[in-house]
């Protein structure tokens, strides 16, 4: 029960954006630098950031969810780490949206619910499937911030201390998925995370 009580306190702090990291921020010490920003730059900041936020949150239900489904303790024990550093890049994230005046997706609770299917089926299918699809979304993920980090402004220094270490982690755990015995998952496979990648950024980026 208690191990009940926790996961569903991981999912509503994730839905409801009041994840508080155990790390300290990377950008603790940095300048506001907000302000500084035009509006057009601190909008499209905040859209990047709502999109990495949104990112988090699905993270924490695939880890969630594969971590229940988890055929060893090992891997379980695996899931539950990444997990945790997780929970620290979504409250770094929700921090910095505060920052910009702004707010996270309104649609948190489907991409939450979505995530956590996706990472049941994977966790069903064992869990050297489940450690490639880790890895293929760490990969994807990483990818994906490179792309964030070169359309910050050039002195918008907060979310790129963010963004880098949320990419050095997101790394680490994909590497760390690969050597526990991850496979490489099949072609169509990568393609359909790839595409529903797109939709879930595209749309996160406003809404």
């Amino acid at each position: 029960m208690d191990k009940l009580i926790r996961e569903f306190d991981v999912a509503l702090r994730a839905i409801a954006g009041v994840t508080r990291a155990a790390r300290p921020n990377p950008a603790e010490g940095l300048p506001p630098q907000a302000e500084a920003l035009g509006e057009a730059d601190r909008r499209h900041v905040a859209g990047l950031m709502r999109v990495n936020h949104v990112g988090e949150v699905c993270a924490q239900a695939l880890y969630q969810a594969q971590k229940l489904t988890a055929r060893t303790p090992q891997v379980q024990a695996q899931m539950d780490a990444a997990a945790r550093e997780e929970e620290d890049h979504l409250g770094w994230c929700a921090e910095r949206l505060q920052e910009l005046g702004s707010r996270p997706s309104l649609l948190n609770p489907l991409w939450y619910a979505g995530a956590f299917a996706i990472g049941w089926l994977a966790g069903r299918a064992g869990d050297r499937v489940s450690l490639g699809f880790v890895s293929e979304t760490e990969r994807q993920v990483e990818h994906h911030l490179t792309g964030h980090l070169d359309q910050l402004p050039a002195d918008d220094h907060r979310s790129r201390a963010i963004l880098e270490q949320m990419r050095d982690d997101e790394a680490r755990h994909g590497a760390a998925a690969r050597d526990a015995g991850g496979i490489t998952l099949p072609a169509p496979v990568r393609a359909a995370m790839r595409a529903a990648s797109r939709v879930m950024t595209t749309t996160a980026y406003t809404i």
